[in-house]
């Protein structure tokens, strides 16, 4: 397609080729949800008062003062089960607050969940109350089963274990006699929740809350940090509606109230986008990763996702490289975390490199034997969930860069033995490693790659320097997403920095680079995509942005976005923002235009909204016609989207 035929689609309305969008940025969104309702009136019709406290709802503010130690509730006339809830509370004085979930009608009156929300005591309890709203009893919610798991009932249950952590093949004989590779050095921005606050209020202010209560399992976020989790006593079971409380002294103030029933769930009808041809190659779930490589040397790229390779060019035929098996995208993580195609050996066949969520191995290719490949553990310990395929060192050769034993490191194959330990050399220092979040471009312009990451970049050093750290340029690039791209976004002739912000979480970002008069280099960041609760390129919202990858796919010469949503990242649970969104992936055309905001902008098009990304995916010509395609692959499946906006080689 010419550039002409794309710019004249988008004069006309982009949402016609976006449908299927996870959700459009509306006035009083959550920024985790879009609420089935928003509380913003000034009345309190659809609820009830029960207790001692005077209740009235002001400009979207619903407000409690109680006359009495006991205090009282403000009841929603409907009820819910499944449910998530979020408000913005503030309690003056010696207040104490809370809200009730499941409140059910009982013979005293009623019981449900309730979480409160005073200073000293923010955690999670079976309550019971009587028909004037006074309580009778509470006890403490057991405690819940942790991140990861949505049905305490079934992984307590004498069942199998939910959580049963990356299935790893047979150690090889080697492995067997080496000893334990040791332990990786994490900050807190890497995997895992360290570094969050605690559910901390403060004291006569305004605080956030966010409630999700799904099937047996309830989780809490106060002012963003997460909160106690807890069990209920009634399995999956309970139904009612929501209650705030206002007791003590001193009045409580609830304004942005949101929820949503998590009953219902959303998938939208399949689609694809115009200037793609999907093809489907497999439907099961086998690992979170894509490359292209000629396996069979005989000309034409072939596909390798999760433990097979698919010969191209029809892509209907698979062979296993390693013992595979299906897995379970509710409960289970696959093997394959990240795969590349290269001929590492340098016999003239294409091997694979497969990372493992700790050793990366090397499968060496076998030369056309129809038989499992013989693998080697060339890089003992990778402590990041991804990792990069690049020619770092100038050499005309691929490096993989990974994170390992505390730093950032890359690793080549020595010619003489490629099966053994690969050639490390270190680039950071040996402080932590960020978990997500890796690119390799050359920022100073000096024609050597330098690498960057979520809290800055590295600069390369000419080559014949002694050995060591690269020197390190602090910048804000996010928590952490996926690839990193170092490109030259708006045609100024420095080279930029795009990428997610938070491989578990929100947002999309282009970083320019700019220099002062003394060359000092600097980045100004340009949102293209944050949560619900903002305003967003092309309406379109979506989180978990786990991988991420960069081509020109229209063919004016400039990179683009491809990128998408990873579902279940951490298995079937609401450990991370808005999970059972569609599972959509992306290309974001950059176009540069002086009257955007630092000279470009992104407009956002579907491709497809029912396979997403993984840890990695790859953009490459598989069929030689000029244009650039996709390869994911994911819990749904692995595909192929063949590019239709260049015209056919004749």
């Amino acid at each position: 397609m010419s550039n002409s035929k794309i710019k004249a689609l988008s004069s006309k309305k982009w949402w016609l080729y976006i449908g299927g969008l996870t959700a459009i940025s509306i006035f009083a969104a959550q920024k985790n949800f879009v609420p089935d309702v928003a509380f913003n009136g000034s009345t309190l019709a659809g609820w009830h008062t029960l207790g001692q406290a005077d209740w009235r709802a002001e400009k979207g503010e619903l407000i409690g003062k109680p006359n009495g130690e006991a205090g009282g509730w403000l009841v929603l006339d409907r009820g819910y089960q499944d449910i998530q809830f979020a408000a913005d509370f503030r309690c003056d004085g010696a207040c104490k607050a809370g809200v009730l979930l499941r409140a059910e009608k009982t013979a005293e009156g009623m019981k449900g969940v309730f979480v409160s929300l005073t200073a000293g005591d923010v955690a999670p309890y079976n309550v019971v109350v009587d028909a004037q709203g006074k309580e009778l009893s509470r006890s403490a919610m057991p405690p819940g089963p942790g991140p990861m798991i949505r049905m305490a009932t079934a992984r307590f249950s004498g069942g199998e274990d939910l959580v049963p952590g990356f299935s790893k093949p047979a150690p090889t004989p080697d492995e067997l006699k080496a000893p334990p590779p040791p332990k990786p050095v994490a900050n807190a921005a890497g995997r895992g929740r360290a570094g969050r606050p605690g559910p901390e209020l403060r004291a006569n202010d305004w605080n956030s809350v966010q409630i999700i209560l799904d099937a047996d399992v309830l989780s809490m976020s106060i002012n963003e940090g997460r909160g106690a989790s807890g069990t209920t006593s009634d399995r999956t079971m309970g139904f009612g509606p929501i209650a705030l409380y206002a007791g003590g002294s001193g009045e409580v103030r609830f304004k942005e109230v949101g929820y949503k029933d998590l009953n219902v769930k959303f998938e939208p009808k399949e689609e694809v986008s115009p200037h793609f041809k999907m093809q489907r190659i497999s439907d099961f779930y086998y690992g979170w990763c894509a490359a292209a490589g000629d396996i069979n040397n005989d000309g034409v790229p072939d596909i390798v996702a999760g433990p097979f390779y698919f010969l191209g060019p029809d892509f209907t035929h698979r062979h296993e490289f390693t013992a595979a098996r299906t897995y379970n995208p509710s409960n289970q993580f696959s093997q394959a975390m990240v795969n590349f195609s290269y001929d590492f050996t340098g016999d003239g066949w294409a091997d694979i490199l497969a990372v493992d969520q700790r050793p990366i191995y090397l499968y060496v290719n076998p030369k056309g034997e129809s038989r499992r490949w013989d693998r080697y553990n060339v890089v003992p310990q990778a402590s990041t969930e991804i990792e990069l395929l690049k020619d770092i060192d100038g050499d005309g050769k691929p490096e993989v860069l990974f994170g390992g034993d505390g730093a950032l490191e890359y690793a080549k194959p020595d010619p003489a033995n490629p099966t053994a330990p690969w050639i490390v050399t270190q680039i950071s220092e040996r402080t932590g490693v960020n978990a997500h979040g890796m690119g390799v471009g050359d920022i100073n312009g000096d024609g050597r790659m330098d690498v960057v990451g979520p809290k800055g970049w590295w600069e390369q050093p000419p080559k014949g320097t002694a050995p060591g750290p690269w020197r390190f340029h602090p910048a804000n690039f996010g928590n952490g997403g996926a690839e990193m791209g170092v490109y030259d976004v708006n045609g100024d002739g420095l080279n930029d920095v795009v990428t997610s912000l938070a491989a578990h979480g929100w947002g999309l970002s282009w970083f320019e680079q700019k220099r002062d008069k003394d060359g000092a280099i600097s980045f100004a960041e340009h949102r293209i995509m944050g949560d619900f609760s903002t305003k967003n390129a092309g309406n379109v919202t979506f989180s978990e942005l786990h991988a991420l990858t960069f081509a020109d796919l229209d063919g004016d010469g400039v990179p683009d976005i491809i990128v998408g949503k990873r579902v279940f990242s951490h298995l079937e649970s609401y450990t991370d923002p808005d999970p059972y969104g569609p599972a959509v992936l992306y290309w974001y055309r950059t176009v540069r235009n002086l009257k955007a905001e630092g000279g470009a902008e992104f407009v956002p098009e579907l491709i497809h909204n029912r396979s997403g990304v993984g840890s990695h995916l790859q953009a490459v010509d598989l069929n030689h016609d000029g244009a650039v395609d996709i390869i994911t692959s994911t819990n749904r499946g692995t595909f192929v989207f063949f590019n239709q906006m260049r015209p056919k080689k004749k």
